[in-house]
């Protein structure tokens, strides 16, 4: 996967977190659904964010970025605040 791939991936996201506050907002989905995708949606974004540090950080030492792995969800976890 390229950056490009990461970012356009970040943006979904976003926009998924989006449509699901608004369908929320209009009473389609309720607070507990709501609340089990979002922690979801947390995590997938934390691993894309983290995934792409990696990257950045491996050609600033001159390594292969492409060898930079996603997070483990039990680390991305104890990201969430």
């Amino acid at each position: 996967m390229q950056d490009d791939d990461i970012l356009t991936r970040i943006n979904g996201l976003i926009a998924e977190e989006h449509e699901l506050r608004a369908r929320l907002a209009q009473g389609e989905v309720s607070s507990e659904e709501e609340n089990d995708r979002i922690v979801s949606l947390e995590r997938a974004l934390d691993q894309c964010w983290d995934l792409l540090r990696r990257r950045r950080a491996r050609r600033e030492f001159g390594e292969d970025p492409y060898d930079a792995a996603p997070p483990p969800i039990d680390e991305v976890d104890s990201y969430q605040q």
